[in-house]
């Protein structure tokens, strides 16, 4: 398919830079690379192949997440492309970039909280408030608008929002 490093370097990186734009369906304002769900990309001699981890096993998004990376890659002129979807390492909260937590934070869902570890387990976190920033907040409900995400309030501004849970 491809007959030289430095054609297999712009493959790849065409390839990637395409499938970086492709959006979380349930979050808009997120791209898949913003989420950390884009893992790799390989140029093989059938084709380029994409490697996607859902943010969890039973995520409903990663059909549609991967027709999305095939049509964003048929508009760059890749027609030979498969999407793998790789569980292991499972997704973590920790591979999200920081300007995707700033986007979350932006469109009001309170970003997940770095270091949280075992305490989000047992209600032990405080989340800010992304409207006004208050930590004076708690939990409505541990299910949200999507199984990635728990319902809280603000004590502060007594605002409802949307909790990006950790993993």
């Amino acid at each position: 398919m491809v007959n030289s490093a430095a054609s297999i370097h712009d493959l790849r990186q065409t390839a990637w830079n395409a499938a970086a734009q492709v959006v979380d369906p349930e979050i808009p304002v997120l791209t898949i690379a913003d989420l950390g769900v884009l893992r790799d990309v390989t140029v093989t001699d059938e084709g380029v192949e994409v490697a996607i981890t859902p943010t969890y096993s039973g995520c409903p998004a990663m059909n549609m997440i991967a027709l999305e990376i095939e049509l964003a890659l048929a508009r760059e002129g890749i027609r030979n492309s498969k999407v793998r979807t790789v569980l292991s390492p499972a997704w973590t909260t920790d591979w999200m970039t920081e300007h995707g937590r700033q986007k979350l934070k932006d469109y009001g869902i309170a970003p997940p909280q770095a270091g949280s570890g075992r305490r989000a387990l047992f209600g032990e976190q405080q989340v800010a408030c992304p409207q006004c920033g208050s930590i004076d907040t708690e939990v409505l409900s541990e299910f949200g608008s999507t199984s990635c995400k728990a319902l809280w309030r603000c004590r502060s501004c007594r605002e409802p929002f949307d909790y990006f849970k950790c993993h």
